[in-house]
């Protein structure tokens, strides 16, 4: 029997954190080429220490020169998105930083057998949806980004010239009925400019934004606040800690609510099913829920290398919906074409609307003009009802 009672925690990183630093250069990277070439081939790894970014892995575009052109700006792409996240101290500053290109060319038409109609590897991705918010998310992993994001927002206005751009949240949530109704403890570490600012300073700084996002009566007398638990945090990002393209894929997914399938996404082009297929698995999740078949779902998809169907596709709605999961797994292929190609095209992958996604979660955000996050649309719910 699914529990109903209990409390759940969790976290979220700001895109100052060294791991989202990479991130976000990996996925601006993949933005630039696709830019040029909606068929760019793109697997880009950065590495942040201080005083230092290495950036590595395969890129390729159709024309083997234009790609040297683009491999020539890198090192400007990667010194933009330090400084738009902020990153201006004595050990880490994008206009001082060094920043070593080893990224090196692979044909566009390397595997093209496999790219247009097959996977590109092997691999299990997971979906997930839930009603308890209003985007579909788990509350916990949800109300974790918002408050980075909020105190982000702020600090690059200059309302809040004290905050640096590390920092990490965590919110455990007490549930009853399957819905959060309370939050327990709140966690926050972000780091600052002075050593003579105490942890009770940033509280007062950060606690009327985690109150303005956190929804009316989370907040009671007997949360818990740690804020800054250890004291100082003046040396952050890289300088303090180093970072990796794609070692927060829980961040970036369901906060632990979920299974995940071990893929990250920053980074790769939308033919790897490590990205696309996990985006079309959330976007099915979501559409059950929306059409009110469920009140959660988990999805997963299997893929084979070289192989253009899904292998397997399982729902299980948490015994919260009347129809029979295997039912909506049987309708699924009716709605979606899940080929890799067929999710490409669906989803319209194939555009530079990736860098928004290297912070504050790949989920939960709502569908944008251009195209980004067009896997939070639940424009097939109703398609989706019909089938089942």
């Amino acid at each position: 029997m699914t529990r109903d009672s209990y409390i759940f925690t969790s976290e979220s990183v700001s895109e100052g954190h060294p791991d989202k630093v990479c991130d976000r250069i990996s996925d601006a990277i993949l933005d630039a080429l696709l830019s040029e070439e909606a068929n760019a081939r793109v697997a880009c790894e950065t590495f942040a220490t201080t005083n230092m970014v290495v950036i590595g892995g395969e890129v390729g575009l159709s024309d083997p020169e234009r790609l040297k052109d683009h491999l020539a700006n890198v090192e400007g792409i990667a010194r933009e998105c330090i400084r738009d996240i902020g990153y201006e101290q004595d050990k880490f500053h994008w206009q001082t930083c060094e920043v070593q290109n080893m990224l090196h060319a692979q044909s566009a038409h390397i595997a093209q057998g496999v790219d247009r109609d097959g996977a590109g590897d092997q691999g299990i991705m997971f979906g997930y949806a839930t009603d308890e918010t209003p985007a579909l998310m788990p509350a916990p992993i949800q109300y974790s980004h918002a408050i980075l994001r909020r105190l982000a927002e702020v600090r690059k206005s200059g309302q809040e010239p004290t905050l640096r751009p590390d920092a990490k949240t965590q919110l455990s949530l007490r549930y009853e009925g399957g819905q959060p109704v309370e939050a327990t403890s709140i966690v926050l570490s972000t780091q600052h400019e002075s050593v003579d600012q105490t942890s009770d300073d940033i509280r007062a700084i950060v606690e009327p934004y985690i109150r303005e996002v956190l929804p009316s009566g989370f907040i009671t007398e007997q949360t818990e606040w740690w804020v800054n638990p250890t004291g100082t945090f003046v040396i952050g990002g890289p300088d303090g800690d180093a970072g990796l393209t794609g070692r927060k894929i829980i961040v970036d997914t369901y906060g632990g609510s979920a299974p995940h399938g071990g893929g990250a996404f920053s980074g790769k082009d939308p033919t790897k099913v490590d990205r696309s297929a996990a985006y079309a698995a959330r976007y099915l999740a979501k559409n059950v829920v929306a059409a009110g078949l469920a009140r959660r779902c988990t999805l997963q998809l299997s893929y084979a290398i070289g192989v253009a169907k899904p292998l397997s596709i399982y729902v299980d709605t948490h015994g919260t919906g009347e129809i029979d999961p295997a039912a909506i797994e049987r309708a699924i292929p009716k709605v979606m074409d899940l080929t890799p190609r067929g999710i490409r095209e669906h989803l319209e992958l194939s555009r530079p609307i990736y860098a928004r996604t290297a912070a504050y979660g790949h989920f939960g955000r709502a569908p944008e003009a251009d195209g980004g996050f067009s896997w939070e649309r639940t424009d097939i719910a109703e398609a989706l009802a019909k089938a089942v």
